[in-house]
């Protein structure tokens, strides 16, 4: 083919940086413990039962994952009971937080954003994959670019075909 008729993609000659947060999601297992399981009659928290419960927690199916801590019962639980139960799992699950999956997520993501090297887009145009298959907290977007407006030469986001351009430094 001669070069006057050569096909070129000027996308890929642009260099624009592709970034994707789903990349950073870590990998693991997610797991939920209810409180209302470690209660009285699914309702009242009796200490010396609520301790027992919680030390005959078989803590093994949660090495390494992310566990998050939420009660269903409609009662009220002191902090202690949650700092008792995330005792027991330390050093065995990879995080613990207290909330719901969608907290899980979101402090998952927090996390992977502030162990990440940005320094390895330093003066680049990125372009911030709009579209993925996995569920990305909003709030990453947002950690997103706290991160990368010091650092990048210019933000986009979207796809390469249809980017939304955010900044230019």
């Amino acid at each position: 083919m001669s070069a006057e008729f050569e096909i070129k993609n000027k996308i890929a000659e642009s260099g624009l940086v592709n970034f994707d947060l789903a990349e950073l999601i870590p990998k693991g297992q997610r797991k939920g413990i209810d409180l209302k399981d470690f209660l009285y009659m699914e309702m009242i928290l009796k200490e010396k039962d609520f301790r027992e419960k919680v030390n005959a927690l078989d803590v093994e199916p949660y090495r390494d994952a992310f566990v998050y801590i939420y009660n269903s019962a409609d009662s009220i639980v002191p902090l202690w009971a949650y700092f008792l139960l995330a005792s027991r799992l330390t050093g065995m699950a990879g995080k613990i937080v207290y909330g719901n999956r969608s907290d899980l997520e979101l402090l998952l993501m927090h996390d992977a954003l502030k162990n990440y090297d940005f320094n390895l887009l330093k003066d680049k145009r990125v372009l911030v994959k709009g579209c993925s298959d996995q569920h990305i907290p909003e709030n990453a977007y947002i950690e997103l670019v706290e991160q990368l407006k010091p650092v990048v030469k210019s933000l986009m986001f979207g796809e390469a075909c249809s980017s939304v351009p955010i900044f230019k430094n």
